[in-house]
């Protein structure tokens, strides 16, 4: 049952973004419009890989094996996607950040409430990697945890930053 839950708040994740995102930010700029598209992207690679946590959460929770076995194997071929979506979606939130800082941090500000929590949202993607590549070198169960954690973090504060009024 909480996995249709989480299903149901996946989708009005992406569906409620892709909306704040073009129909109540609409722009004129060509340059902003290509930054949305590019954080748009980022969204979903990026929530993919958030995703990965319950889809292992639900493989330790479950209690019918079929569930359990179709979930590991989708999740062995997620987990090869897993570092190839983080290293596109953070050129796409990196490109996403300069067009954005350039266009609307002259307009609003660069102390801005969206600026700053996008400042801090990729100084937690930062952490997030640095985390991610300490844990690919050597995993343990800091190093995990860690990672899980920054990731989690990175998330909501992204979150906070793509629905912060402007």
């Amino acid at each position: 049952m909480a996995h249709y839950v989480w299903i149901i708040i996946n989708a009005l994740l992406v569906a409620g973004s892709a909306l704040y995102i073009w129909l109540f930010r609409p722009s004129d700029s060509a340059a902003v419009f290509a930054g949305k598209w590019l954080a748009q992207a980022a969204i979903l690679l990026f929530w993919v890989n958030v995703n990965m946590y319950f889809i292992f959460l639900v493989i330790r929770k479950a209690k019918v094996r079929n569930v359990k076995v179709a979930l590991a194997r989708m999740s062995r071929k997620m987990m090869k996607a897993h570092i190839p979506l983080a290293v596109a979606g953070t050129g796409l939130i990196v490109l996403h950040g300069g067009i954005m800082m350039w266009k609307l941090g002259a307009v609003l500000g660069v102390g801005h409430g969206k600026m700053v929590t996008g400042y801090a949202s990729l100084g937690l993607l930062a952490i997030t990697l640095a985390a991610g590549v300490l844990r690919h070198r050597k995993a343990s169960g800091f190093r995990r945890k860690f990672h899980l954690l920054s990731a989690m973090v990175f998330a909501c504060l992204f979150l906070i930053h793509l629905f912060w009024p402007l």
